[in-house]
């Protein structure tokens, strides 16, 4: 093409372009179905919606689900997992590329169904979903049954016929869709809610859950090979029976129940006893029982008749006794007559050292006793009575003696401060100190009026002189003149 002709190409900017591819790609394509295989799906994004791609061994297609659709999805995206979309093919200007936006999604046949179901399996069974110990005992005979199907399918019906043959029992229907996009969902939801019902409420809280269903493919019976029915079914603290499907059809809500019912109409079966069959049950134990009673006292009759026919006939068992009796009964006379001797011997014995002479002795003895005990007892308590009062005036003259009134009495005074105390020295005592000085017949209040003085020594008095005697000596005679 010449140079000429390319400057006269309409120019377009970079959005007006791609407006234009997205709108020739939706129109030429608008709706398809595409089958490929999932690769780079990592989960949900934190806004909720999936962004993957559908590959095949020659080319790859980014893929994208939007959160309200992802939320009502049957069957969610894997990683790997074979399948077949439907949705609207269109471009996204920021990348430069067309991706479709996905309206539903389905595995690509049985075999993709299979596998799936083979991994999902393979988690919750490593995750002990499906261990033994997890199971709990089905109740012999539950007061209220609760059983989560649709409550217009056969099935319903199926298990209260079944019920009311057996031993029937209250019944409450939890209503649930057991197909189609919203049907997991929902059975999860009433396991849960059987079991939040409180044991004491208006409604009573079921004894045992059945989850059941009627036959269908591997697609109507996916919803409970979903995980939310699966970690219901294995954290319901009821016991639980799993019937759906019939008996070739699994699911992995049966290897979570407590227990798997082959069919609808075997949940029934399981879940209580045949009345009449108890009642038959009863009346032959009931007869058994009797008979048993009936043979075990037959049997300690016959044993009773066998120790009564070893044991002595009466007469001789109370013979012994009659004679021992009768020889007492010709020995009491005299033994009572040698009793009563004996005691008035005694007694005449004990009289005779009791007579009044003798009594009087022993009382007078006794008078005369008290009296010497009673002479004693007070000469003894007026010695004891001058000794105490002859201490008690000791200690008055041993007083008096150290009383320092005695050397008042002698001409001598104490002097006090003004507080009371006893002053020793005169040094103690000041100028205009006021004193206390007590005599031996009263006190006298003074007011000193200087400070203490030394005493002026005495001169010592010489002694006179002797008159000398006639030897010229200074001493006087002894023998005078």
């Amino acid at each position: 093409m010449a140079e000429p002709a390319l400057n006269n190409v309409v120019e377009w900017t970079v959005s007006e372009l791609s407006s234009a591819l997205r709108r020739t790609v939706e129109d030429a394509y608008g709706y398809v179905r595409v089958r490929g295989e999932i690769s780079g799906f990592k989960g949900a994004s934190p806004s909720g919606h999936c962004y993957f791609r559908l590959k095949d061994d020659k080319a790859v297609l980014e893929a994208v689900i939007w959160k309200g659709t992802f939320t009502r999805m049957r069957v969610k995206p894997e990683e790997g997992l074979d399948v077949i979309v439907s949705g609207k093919l269109t471009t996204f200007a920021g990348s430069s590329k067309y991706q479709i936006v996905i309206d539903t999604l389905e595995p690509a046949g049985i075999g993709a169904l299979m596998k799936l179901l083979e991994e999902r399996k393979k988690k919750l069974a490593a995750e002990g979903l499906f261990d033994e110990a997890r199971k709990q005992l089905l109740p012999f005979l539950p007061e209220v049954i609760g059983v989560v199907t649709s409550p217009t399918g056969a099935v319903i019906r199926d298990i209260l016929h079944r019920l009311a043959d057996r031993f029937p029992r209250r019944v409450l229907v939890w209503p649930v869709r057991v197909q189609g996009e919203t049907s997991a969902a929902e059975v999860a939801r009433a396991i849960d809610g059987f079991n939040a019902l409180p044991q004491a409420g208006p409604l009573p809280r079921p004894d045992l859950i059945i989850v059941a269903r009627g036959g269908g493919s591997l697609e109507d019976l996916w919803s409970f090979n979903e995980e939310i029915v699966v970690r219901a079914a294995a954290a319901s603290m009821i016991p639980l029976i799993s019937a759906v499907g019939h008996e070739t059809d699994f699911t992995l809500i049966d290897f979570a129940a407590d227990y798997r019912a082959p069919t609808p109409t075997g949940a029934a079966e399981k879940a209580v006893p045949v009345r009449a069959d108890l009642i038959a049950e009863l009346m032959s134990k009931a007869r058994r029982a009797l008979a048993c009673w009936q043979r075990g006292i037959e049997q300690r009759r016959k044993e009773l008749a066998m120790l009564a026919r070893a044991l002595p006939a009466l007469n001789e068992l109370l013979s012994a006794p009659r004679q021992r009796l009768d020889s007492c009964a010709d020995r009491l006379p005299r033994a009572l007559i040698a009793n009563a001797q004996l005691h008035h011997n005694q007694l005449t014995r004990v009289a005779a050292r009791l007579s009044p002479r003798l009594l009087k002795t022993r009382l007078t003895r006794g008078s005369e006793i008290v009296m010497a005990l009673d002479q004693r007892r007070a000469r003894a308590l007026r010695v004891a009575l001058d000794r105490r009062a002859e201490r008690v005036r000791s200690a008055a003259q041993l007083l008096n003696a150290y009383s320092y009134r005695g050397v008042l009495g002698r001409g001598f005074a104490l002097v006090r401060d003004g507080e009371g105390r006893p002053l020793r020295a005169a040094a103690g005592v000041s100028a205009g100190m006021r004193l206390d000085i007590e005599f031996a017949d009263g006190r006298v209040g003074a007011v000193a009026d200087g400070e203490a003085k030394e005493p002026k020594p005495q001169a010592t008095p010489r002694p006179k002189p002797r008159p000398r005697g006639e030897g010229g000596s200074g001493q006087g005679s002894l023998f005078g003149s």
